[in-house]
């Protein structure tokens, strides 16, 4: 499916459709209502559609691409102008102005607009040893200033840390706020995923948000990273403090639904939030391949976006 012919028809069709919305005329609850003035209003869509790059990690880590051709193969193969970087892909550019100027300007040519940088590996930010945890801050802003230099709008991090429920909310809360404070020079956020250890309690990261109390410190919800956590809730607790969506994905049945976690629910939860922006595909499924859990993924948010405008 060639996403930019449907997110062209998307347009053509908003204002017609969405005016029904706003009339009543289907009987859709308020949240739909709302999305569809939302692209009647400011003729958008009701959600962007981003690629995150771990959905191609096997390729990557085989040698059948690069960090460098990501951009093309998120646009040429997919039809999607929207990248999301994981730092492990380029691990040792963070500060080679060369490479990251070429990696520009080939988002640039083609088109596409760099997201954010997902970041791992750096320390943890929630490190019950103060010293180590202000190491894990400093390391992360050589990735604040990359991605303020490819024109993202945030970097993606890790909440991890030790010790009592309130201990590590209280740790976390202290690193990403001093995060925070740099990134903000910079004019980005720092986004938290729920990614294992107490940062897939919704409740819990909810809290450290909470803590934190900074603009541009929010959270980055992942549809599948909730383990003993009921990922619905999940999702409910954390789109208050969103800034970015990562719509993970691992098997598809031939109608083309996720089996693992009903999309059209999590989406609702999504646009009841007010949330409009960009709905990262982060493919995690082992058959089929790559490629086309990509697609599927694609797919079904896209045919979702329809039914809805």
């Amino acid at each position: 499916m060639n996403r930019p012919l449907n997110r062209r028809h998307f347009l053509q069709t908003t204002g017609s459709v969405a005016a029904g919305l706003a009339a009543g005329a289907f009987g859709l609850p308020a949240w739909a209502q709302e999305a569809g003035d939302h692209a009647d209003h400011k003729h958008e869509p009701l959600f962007k559609i981003s690629l995150a790059e771990w959905s191609l990690h096997r390729a990557l880590g085989a040698g059948e691409m690069t960090n460098l051709d990501f951009p093309a193969v998120a646009k040429n193969d997919f039809g999607i102008d929207g990248v999301e970087y994981v730092n492990g892909f380029f691990k040792d550019k963070a500060n080679d102005q060369d490479y990251l100027t070429e990696l520009k300007a080939r988002c640039d040519d083609l088109e596409v607009q760099s997201l954010l940088i997902m970041c791992d590996g750096e320390g943890q930010l929630g490190d019950p040893d103060e010293a180590k945890r202000q190491k894990a801050v400093e390391n992360h802003y050589r990735w604040v200033e990359a991605a303020k230099f490819l024109g993202c709008h945030s970097i993606r991090v890790n909440a991890a840390s030790a010790g009592s429920r309130d201990e590590q909310r209280d740790q976390a809360a202290d690193g990403l706020g001093r995060l925070g404070g740099f990134a903000g020079q910079h004019g980005l956020n720092v986004l938290v995923e729920n990614h294992g250890g107490l940062s897939s309690d919704g409740a819990w990261l909810k809290s450290v948000m909470e803590q934190v109390g900074r603009e541009n410190v929010g959270t980055l919800p992942d549809f599948g990273n909730f383990y003993e956590y009921d990922r619905y809730q999940g999702v409910e607790d954390l789109m208050l403090f969103a800034k970015a969506v990562s719509a993970k994905s691992h098997a598809f049945d031939e109608a083309g639904n996720e089996t693992k976690t009903d999309y059209r629910r999590m989406m609702k939860l999504v646009l009841a939030a007010g949330y409009h922006g960009w709905v990262g595909i982060e493919w995690e499924g082992e058959t089929p391949g790559e490629m086309e859990g990509i697609r599927l993924t694609r797919d079904l948010l896209i045919k979702i976006r329809e039914e809805w405008s």
